[in-house]
């Protein structure tokens, strides 16, 4: 059953790129955090999505951006996308990130990034996204995790609780995630995890192996 959400019935353009405004809303803020990282090297996309973000964000991160989603039928808008931002985008490719077993099949990567995704699978996928994506980090790689989140236990906002109210009513297995409740899965996956605040009540979690020497930037709130 597709979920209802508030992007439901993004405007498609007419060279065929899907227009998600949530997506054009946080391109901005996301890359700003990003670009505080001074990436280098290999960026892995997890649910790629419409692929606004990879072209956005590969040409001035300078990193080769790899889009990945589990819907072939979004390949399309990722490409006319990726032909639109310019950047190292490469072609898309097929992967669902809940299945067991695929970090250790897809190489390893400088940076994984996951924009909105974990409020909309299950806790048990979740938990396997997070640990596949730890193994896909190359040494001194960033897991960025962007999206709502609870915080001890409550949202934090009248729209984010109605928002995770209306996933659950849809699929009670869905619903926000805790703060604490990832950045424990994240640790058990040997990640050491900094929280950025960012615009709409969301935010962004970078995690990696070893310590921060520098913390990171948060994203403009405006």
């Amino acid at each position: 059953m597709a979920l209802k959400l508030p992007d439901s019935g993004a405007e498609i353009l007419a060279d065929g790129r899907r227009m998600v405004p949530s997506a054009a809303r946080n391109a901005g803020p996301i890359l700003e955090v990003l670009q505080g990282l001074a990436l280098k090297g290999r960026l892995l996309e997890i649910a790629a999505g419409s692929g606004l973000h990879a072209a956005v964000m590969a040409g001035p991160l300078g990193v080769e951006w790899q889009p990945t989603e589990v819907d072939p039928g979004n390949f399309g808008s990722i490409r006319a996308w990726a032909a639109e931002g310019g950047g190292r985008i490469l072609p898309p490719v097929q992967l669902d990130a809940t299945a067991p077993g695929w970090g250790a099949g897809i190489g390893l990567w400088d940076a994984v990034l996951l924009v909105n995704l974990l409020h909309l699978i299950p806790r048990t996928a979740a938990r396997v996204v997070l640990a596949e994506a730890a193994q896909a980090l190359a040494p001194g790689g960033t897991l960025c995790l962007y999206g709502p989140f609870l915080r001890e236990g409550r949202a934090t906002s009248e729209g984010d609780a109605a928002f995770d109210r209306s996933l659950r009513a849809q699929d009670p297995a869905i619903g926000y995630k805790d703060l604490d409740w990832v950045l424990g899965l994240l640790a058990e996956a040997g990640l050491a995890a900094r929280v950025v605040e960012m615009p709409a009540n969301n935010l962004m979690l970078l995690a990696r192996r070893g310590s921060w020497e520098n913390p990171p930037r948060a994203g403009n709130p405006g």
